[in-house]
């Protein structure tokens, strides 16, 4: 894990939309719910966990 991300964090977070899990992608430091199809930024170590910022999968 990235030192600035905690993973208790992410043991707490859930998708907003289908309250799924999430999976860490350090390389892009995103947040991704493969259920939604959706990938959630950090930004300074904080998850931005609104759909609206949120990026579409491919």
């Amino acid at each position: 894990m990235d030192a600035g991300f905690d993973r208790k964090m992410l043991e707490a977070l859930v998708c907003p939309r289908t309250q799924g899990v999430l999976q860490y992608d350090a390389e892009a430091q995103e947040l991704v719910s493969k259920s939604a199809n959706l990938a959630f930024p950090i930004r300074d170590g904080i998850p931005v966990m609104l759909v609206d910022e949120a990026r579409v999968l491919d």
